[in-house]
């Protein structure tokens, strides 16, 4: 299994934003226009419920929203970059974040679930890695910076 499996050029998105609900709700529109939402409101709403829980924002600039719902069949990762300014996610190292990575799928494959946050966060660790995907101009440069992972 790779991180670049459940990636989609269509869902890597270069962001602007100031808040980190308008960065969730620029992904979930792009998840919704390529078809991998059965019902963009409950998935948004799944988004934030988690957030309520405990921030997605794990440091070192990077926040991994996620959700996981009945019927849906596979995982999908939408990517979202924010080149300038970090946004507050409240994050637990108190970084802003630069690095969106949210994660969707099926409720009940935990175990894939788990495999998958494991590797993306292992590729995210890496700082040359980070750097490099802050500097990507294009969907590609960031899908080529996951290969092998």
């Amino acid at each position: 299994m790779t991180i670049s499996k459940y990636l989609d050029s269509r869902l890597i998105v270069f962001l602007d934003e100031p808040k980190r609900d308008n960065a969730i709700e620029v992904l979930i529109n792009e998840l919704e226009k390529v078809g991998k939402l059965k019902d963009k409101k409950t998935f948004y709403n799944a988004i934030l419920d988690r957030e309520k829980i405990v921030s997605t924002g794990i440091g070192i600039g990077i926040a991994i929203p996620h959700a996981k719902l009945e019927g849906y069949d596979d995982f999908f990762i939408a990517v979202g970059i924010q080149k300038k300014k970090g946004i507050n996610w409240n994050s637990l190292d108190g970084s802003e974040v630069k690095l969106i990575f949210m994660i969707g799928g099926p409720d009940n494959r935990q175990t894939e679930y788990l495999k998958i946050l494991s590797k993306l966060t292992q590729a995210v660790k890496d700082e040359e890695r980070r750097k490099k995907l802050l500097k990507c101009n294009s969907p590609n440069e960031v899908i080529d910076l996951f290969q092998g992972c």
